[in-house]
């Protein structure tokens, strides 16, 4: 049975993916894992966080779908408990997996939250079903989409895209999947001035509403854990948006 259901997982993952969903409602959770089926995904689904947590060790999901309310610990923490265990191969290691969250809680700092402390997407029930499924292929083929054994470099700043590591004058740095794809994305463009609604568009492809805080935000986080050193290499350009550049001779 172990290795019917681990052929299962290699075949989903040469088509859409493995998703794991985290909803402590049956019926909702039900229905949600049948139509992520029907679209093609195989899914494994769980009620409580201690339950995801096992699992997603085992089976090394390639998304979660997570709700914030549940029973025994609330999503937040539990996307916290995902990112430190670290077990299993790097590509699919749980400290890397997307996750997004699915939950009626629908402040701006529940999702300004949500989206700092390393979530991929945040959508707010009730939701469009087709809708859902649209962001979790487009995060997946984000994920998915990193080339192998390239490495970008500006000064003494070296992002290791394949492995999916930072560092900074030679030390590493820990970055969220999110803060990791945004430095890519200004590594990528390196000296070029980038608006915050091409930011918003090109790395998180969806507008939020057409809010660029978020963008702002991100900036903050990572100028915090990559630029507390000189040169600085993340600047403003009042009025347009953000530049990565190297120190000028």
């Amino acid at each position: 049975m172990a290795s019917e259901r681990h052929a299962d997982r290699d075949r989903a993952r040469s088509s859409q993916g493995v998703l794991l969903v985290v909803e402590d409602e049956p019926t909702l959770r039900e229905l949600l894992s049948a139509s992520l089926r029907f679209s093609g995904f195989q899914v494994e689904s769980a009620a409580t966080a201690g339950e995801a947590l096992g699992i997603a060790l085992r089976e090394r999901p390639d998304l979660v779908v997570l709700d914030v309310m549940l029973p025994d610990m609330d999503g937040f923490e539990l996307l916290r408990r995902l990112r430190r265990q670290s077990s299993g191969p790097a590509e699919y290691g749980s400290r890397d997996v997307p996750v997004l969250f699915l939950t009626a809680r629908d402040a701006p700092e529940d999702k300004v939250n949500g989206l700092s402390i390393g979530g991929d997407d945040y959508v707010t029930k009730p939701f469009r079903l087709e809708e859902l499924i649209a962001r979790i292929r487009a995060i997946l083929r984000r994920v998915q989409g990193r080339p192998e054994g390239t490495t970008l470099s500006v000064a003494d700043l070296e992002i290791d895209v394949g492995a999916h590591l930072v560092t900074r004058a030679g030390r590493p740095v820990e970055l969220s999947p999110t803060e990791f794809r945004l430095l890519r994305y200004l590594a990528e463009h390196v000296d070029q001035v980038l608006e915050k609604s091409r930011i918003l568009n090109d790395v998180w492809r969806f507008d939020f509403g057409g809010d660029a805080g978020i963008v702002e935000s991100y900036i903050s986080y990572l100028r915090r854990k990559v630029d507390h050193v000189d040169p600085k290499l993340i600047h403003t350009v009042r009025g347009v948006g953000y530049v990565l550049r190297g120190p000028r001779a």
